[in-house]
């Protein structure tokens, strides 16, 4: 399978890249925009070790970002455009699906990684920094099993926020609703899934509600009503500084465009 060079990339963008150094995400410097156009062309691959291939609307790569900023690791995201997608990202995804983890090798060629929770999996086991499971066995695995719960989570969500008629938009609201009470019966002590150390799970769920903090109260309030363990779950994810940097600033107004681009019954 053909590869780009280490050093450089044929890229196609909406937002070029933006760098993080394994400082405060407060810290980091702003995106990089295209100004009215699609910018195709090749750069200069940075030096760092790790490049996040990703877009900006998508959770899934919301996690993995999560997770290297948890870890405070030095890394670069690019943004590719999905409608367009460049030969070098098809020829690197197996499932032409973002993120993408590009991971440098001093002592042999680059190595990608694709599907999310591999490379969630990946950043915990190889990177420094404060861990993401619980450090017995039993509770890992309990958590890894609620991780795939959040999974089917954020397709209910995805149904419901992505729906053309009333009926189904009732439907996969009601069917989202039903796993959130689930989850209500299993939090116990917060803020956090797990507590009060930031995990994993935590990472899955927050590009999950982040829907819901985008959309007029009317809309959100109900869905979250009888909940008061998810709702303060679901407000302490908010307020994680790893959480708020994970999405660029234009995020609600581009998740938006989408809504209104596919003619959805919330975008009316």
């Amino acid at each position: 399978m053909p590869t780009p060079s280490a050093s450089l990339w044929a890229i196609t963008l909406g937002r070029i890249s933006r760098s993080h150094t394994g400082k405060s995400a407060a810290m980091r410097p702003p995106p990089m925009r295209g100004v009215g156009f699609m910018f195709t062309g090749s750069i200069p691959m940075p030096q760092t070790q790790l490049t996040l291939v990703s877009h900006p609307l998508c959770p899934f790569v919301q996690r993995a970002e999560i997770v290297l900023l948890e870890k405070g690791v030095p890394f670069d995201r690019i943004d590719v455009d999905l409608a367009i997608k460049p030969d070098w990202f098809l020829a690197l995804s197996p499932t032409g699906k973002v993120p993408l983890l590009k991971v440098s090798q001093a002592d042999g060629p680059d190595a990608v990684l694709f599907e999310s929770m591999v490379i969630c999996e990946y950043l915990e086991e190889s990177q420094a920094g404060v861990g993401l499971y619980p450090v017995d066995a039993l509770s890992r695995a309990r958590q890894r099993g609620w991780i795939e719960f959040g999974t089917a989570t954020l397709a209910e969500a995805w149904q419901f926020l992505n729906a053309k008629d009333r009926p189904t938009a009732d439907a996969k609201r009601a069917a989202f609703q039903g796993r959130l009470q689930q989850l209500e019966a299993v939090l116990v002590e917060g803020p956090y899934f797990g507590g009060a150390a930031f995990g994993m799970v935590d990472a899955v769920f927050a590009p999950v509600f982040r829907y819901f903090d985008i959309f007029d109260p009317t809309v959100s309030q109900p869905i979250f009503e009888n909940l008061p363990r998810v709702t303060a779950w679901r407000t302490a994810l908010a307020g994680r500084q790893s959480v708020a940097a994970a999405v660029a600033g234009d995020y609600a107004e581009r998740f938006h465009q989408h809504l209104r681009q596919h003619q959805v019954l919330l975008a009316h």
